[in-house]
């Protein structure tokens, strides 16, 4: 028996450094992709197990100083459930805890303030259907009303229903913010809400008038690029697995002390 408990542990042991190798390459790429600002926002993602503890970044550092080694293990409360010499971000806490404790999928959460995405978070018709990349959010975006910095508690139970069961969602006047049942889901998905943001703000600026297709062919595109479609005549279910190792390579390659 004894044995056999202290293979459990050495599986859970294990199964955490996996996870914060992950989420610290997570990092290390919205650093590589110039998706920061500076020590604020931030990724988290859960830790296995029934008492619902979760991985953030220590509050004060840039994220290209993130390692698998210097992220705070939290509660739901906030609370560090492990020492550390880092604190969390109060409005990390306050939108990472509420979503986690939600979406049993939402195994990470990834919060950016780009550029881009602040600008379509301004604009009233929000995220359109402009480009293949802009389609795999079609139908499945929420939006979340800016009720101030996310100090408030209060704020939780709106937030997790705007998000709804949604993938992604834009926070208005605030920013992004993409869940995946990996850190690498979440992160390819804020790859592409920041690129179709991107790709909004330069359509628009043009000053001429915008082609959109009809919403029988976005919802199309969009069950496509979700590997939800089986009526085109072939498939690729291995994109996301292809390009996650892509990006893996390029970590290794660019910041290899991201699993120190």
């Amino acid at each position: 028996m004894a044995q056999t408990a202290s293979s459990a542990e050495a599986a859970a042991v294990g199964e955490e450094l996996r996870l914060r190798r992950e989420l610290a390459a997570v990092y290390r790429l919205v650093a590589h992709f110039r998706m920061t600002d500076l020590i604020f926002t931030h990724i988290s993602v859960r830790l296995p197990g029934p008492e619902q503890h979760f991985l953030i970044n220590p509050y004060g550092l840039l994220f290209e100083e993130v390692t698998a080694s210097n992220l705070v293990k939290i509660d739901l409360t906030g609370r560090p459930v492990e020492e550390s010499p880092h604190p969390v971000n109060p409005a990390g806490f306050v939108i990472h805890s509420a979503i986690h404790a939600a979406r049993s999928d939402a195994h990470c959460v990834l919060h950016t303030h780009t550029k881009a995405g602040c600008a379509v978070a301004a604009q009233e018709h929000g995220l359109l259907p402009l480009n293949q990349i802009s389609m795999e959010f079609y139908g499945r975006l929420g939006y979340h009303d800016y009720e101030g910095v996310a100090l408030n508690l209060a704020e939780q139970q709106r937030l997790v229903a705007d998000l709804g069961g949604h993938p992604a969602m834009i926070l208005r006047n605030h920013g992004l913010l993409t869940v995946g049942e990996t850190p690498a889901q979440a992160f390819l998905r804020m790859y592409y809400l920041d690129k179709a943001c991107e790709i909004q703000t330069a359509a628009t600026a043009a000053g001429t008038g915008l082609v959109i297709p009809g919403p029988d062919v976005c919802e199309l595109a969009a069950r496509q690029l979700a590997g939800e479609d089986d009526s085109s005549d072939l498939q690729d279910d291995q994109a996301n697995d292809l390009a996650w190792s892509a990006l893996l390579r390029l970590v290794e390659r660019i910041a290899p002390d991201y699993k120190d």
